[in-house]
């Protein structure tokens, strides 16, 4: 029962931290410095990605009209090609992070998946965000439609994933929308095609991290797992509301600030 209640901490803590640009990966990795769950290795290092197919679920559902391009038109089923379009573009630009990620995954964990690290990636992508508004204030962005996102700027977008993919505490939102931002991207079309770009990286990881942990779990396991994830997804449904609403009125200082705290706090209680 004890560790039932460990995973929905842990859901929570995913549905929040997946779609704030704080790290999800970040906060889950510390959080496990605090609170154990009693598995193997082997299965956390699967449950803390697969878990996110609960968060994933929520923009799918919310953005539906927005992601499927079969429309229904006067009992005639329609493809809408500027959906199409879209997801062109959003596999394009996870092209850099999936090549990257399938190659050297297992080296990454291995060199970057700690609390030091994870700490740094706060503080100075925590410190881009508070530069990058600062620069913005005032200015006009020049793309405020996901129709006005360019190839050109999807492949530029992907490079800014990769990073997130590299370093955990980066935040993989973080990254792409201090990407986004910088390529004159409007702060809700950023956020809004961070989510899109999360669904095919995300079912990748999972896909990619249930196949090498194998199809062999115990019940206790798949309840674990399973409550992680509908926990995530139940979180993430409220969070995703929350921040389309914040940055129509809000610029995404506060959440650098917020990173920059919680990095320091982290090598604080390190040393």
């Amino acid at each position: 029962m004890f560790e039932i209640i460990k995973s929905i901490i842990f859901g929570i803590v995913e549905g929040i931290t997946e779609w704030l640009p704080i790290s999800s990966t970040g906060h889950m990795i510390l959080l496990d410095e605090f609170i154990k769950l009693d598995v193997s290795d082997e299965f956390y290092e699967m449950f803390q990605v697969v878990i996110q197919l609960g968060a994933i679920l929520a923009v799918v559902i919310i953005f539906w009209n927005n992601i499927w391009p079969l429309k229904k038109e006067k009992e005639k089923i329609k493809i809408d090609k500027n959906i199409i379009d879209l997801w062109l573009k959003i596999i394009i630009a996870c092209v850099p992070a999936a090549i990257v990620g399938l190659l050297f995954d297992d080296i990454f964990t291995k060199l970057f998946y700690n609390p030091v690290c994870v700490a740094i990636a706060l503080i100075v992508f925590g410190i881009a965000f508070i530069i990058i508004e600062n620069k913005n204030k005032g200015k006009k962005s020049k793309i405020n439609s996901l129709a006005e996102i360019t190839y050109n700027t999807a492949i530029l977008i992907g490079i800014f994933q990769l990073i997130a993919a590299i370093f955990p505490g980066t935040s993989r939102s973080g990254a792409t929308i201090v990407g986004a931002l910088l390529l004159g991207v409007s702060r809700t079309v950023a956020a809004e095609f961070t989510f899109f770009l999360a669904i095919p990286v995300m079912f990748g990881a999972s896909l990619l991290k249930i196949v090498k942990f194998g199809f062999d779990f115990t019940s206790s396991e798949i309840t674990i797992l399973l409550v992680g994830m509908i926990t995530a997804f139940i979180t993430s449904m409220f969070i995703i509301k929350f921040l389309m609403n914040f940055v129509k009125k809000h610029d995404f200082k506060v959440f650098g600030y917020y990173r920059i705290i919680l990095g320091l706090l982290v090598l604080i209680i390190l040393l």
